[in-house]
């Protein structure tokens, strides 16, 4: 599947691949997968929604990186005005990972996104990082970079506890002692004991409109995700907010809570072990972590469905 039409941010204000369900499609969907809006991931994401009769808008940081630093929250806007321009008036925002926090970042400042589905997000704008390889390193934190600007003007944000080299050294310890292929989460739980998350680096997610929907595995590794849940929740509880919330948190599931049907999309053999492979949740318990996905698959799909 190849996307109908390739934005960029030199000609369009953003990197981006649009895969159109139909050509008289009314939903879309603006996807963040994979580390280019055109690679397998992006493009198994892009056919699952169109199945679903949606259509979707992949973006990218750039033509093939999946670092995060000083990303402009403008260039959504320049994607929602393509999407209205070709007639969607439902148009909704997906991530996982640092695209989750992304997803609820850019629903938060964008009132027309009325669905909103952030998958294993922190609560908190991050801080940038690189994976260029820099001195051996396979990822690095950004130079006091935010993950993300607004009007020019970088987002305040957690730092992280180490500084590089030593981030991506902790990090590959902590991975080998806890059996996983990459295991962030202690790096966080100290970036936060260092410096407890302040007011300025909470995502406003009081200010998204329309259906918000958090998903998360407490046996997540790279960060605490159900906790974060928790707290953004709590938040919307204590504060004035016209988005209607849920929580999809599973027991088990990894990082990785993706759709069944869409995981045999991105590797049609093999999804299933190169989740063993990477989690050490998901080799004891496979079955768990499929009953999650399964769950997922039907819960998201009703949700497309009555959009």
């Amino acid at each position: 599947m190849k996307p109908v039409l390739k934005f960029t941010p030199e000609k369009d204000g953003f990197y981006g691949a649009w895969y159109p369900a139909s050509a008289n499609c009314e939903k879309a969907m603006i996807i963040m997968l994979g580390d280019s809006s055109d690679d397998r991931m992006a493009m198994s994401g892009a056919k699952w929604l169109n199945r679903q009769g949606i259509s979707a808008m992949a973006m990218s940081p750039d033509k093939k990186d999946y670092g995060h630093h000083n990303y402009p929250l403008e260039r959504f806007g320049c994607a929602l005005r393509f999407l209205k321009a070709v007639g969607c008036n439902k148009i909704g925002v997906v991530g996982a990972s640092t695209t989750g926090m992304m997803a609820l970042l850019a629903a938060s400042y964008y009132p027309e996104i009325t669905l909103t589905m952030a998958i294993s997000p922190p609560d908190f704008v991050m801080e940038g990082f690189y994976q260029d390889g820099k001195d051996g390193m396979r990822e690095r934190p950004g130079d006091d970079e935010s993950s993300v600007t607004w009007k020019g003007e970088p987002l305040p944000y957690l730092p992280y506890a180490y500084r590089h080299p030593e981030y991506w050294k902790r990090i590959k310890a902590d991975s080998k002692a806890s059996g996983d292929f990459i295991a962030s989460r202690p790096m966080f739980d100290e970036s936060e004991r260092r410096h407890p998350v302040r007011e300025e680096e909470k995502i406003k997610v009081e200010r998204i409109k329309g259906r918000l929907i958090f998903i998360g595995a407490e046996d997540d590794v790279l960060w605490d995700t159900c906790k974060y849940i928790r707290k953004m929740e709590a938040r919307l509880e204590n504060l004035s907010h016209e988005c209607e919330h849920e929580a999809w948190l599973y027991e088990h599931g990894t990082h990785f809570m993706f759709p069944e049907s869409l995981t045999k999309m991105i590797l049609p053999v093999g999804f299933g072990l190169l989740v063993k492979f990477m989690f050490k949740a998901a080799k004891n318990y496979p079955k768990e972590c499929r009953a999650a996905r399964v769950d997922l698959d039907l819960r998201m799909r009703e949700v497309f469905r009555t959009w």
